[in-house]
């Protein structure tokens, strides 16, 4: 069956392998009748059919050009490698500098986590004796002279209030 495509109507999958072969005269009178038939009820294979043989009167038309010689193809693959050499050595030289930056971002993190290491492995378990160490005050107040101490009545809160009173003087 055939389809639509963005170039137009596509022909059937089976015809149009053979349609080369019936163009330039190669099918046999069997196969000839089957796909003149076929075209007779088909749109898409009869335009693909009428494309087909109009590439051919052009193909035939046009003049044929010179052998090219035998190191032809051997010219074009090294043009070809030439060309992709280029485009590698362009590709190279613009990550360098990146790759660069790179491995001296990573060689300066290696020595900074070696230092690290051998400082925690060496000095870091040294005491030092001139430091003084914090004991834990339960319940007290350490900007407090004296521990504080909740007031049971009206009169302490009095007296309190007086020597805060009489302290800022």
């Amino acid at each position: 069956m055939a389809k639509d495509s963005e170039f137009g109507p596509t022909a059937c999958r089976n015809q149009e392998a053979r349609l080369e072969d019936y163009v330039s005269g190669e099918l046999s009178g069997a196969e000839e009748r089957s796909m003149i038939e076929h075209w007779q009820s088909c749109s898409a294979c009869r335009a693909r059919l009428e494309d087909a043989a109009l590439s051919m009167r052009l193909l035939r038309a046009a003049e044929s050009s010179p052998d090219p010689g035998p190191g032809f193809a051997r010219t074009v693959m090294s043009r070809i490698g030439a060309a992709e050499s280029e485009m590698l050595a362009m590709r190279a030289n613009f990550w360098q500098p990146l790759v660069s930056f790179g491995w001296r971002f990573a060689a300066t993190a290696a020595l900074a986590l070696v230092a690290l290491v051998s400082y925690n492995a060496g000095w870091g378990h040294r005491t030092q004796p001139n430091v003084v160490a914090a004991r834990p005050t339960e319940g007290m107040d350490i900007f407090a002279p004296e521990p504080a101490r909740v007031p049971r009545n009206g009169d302490e809160v009095l007296i309190m209030e007086a020597e805060s009173g009489h302290e800022k003087h």
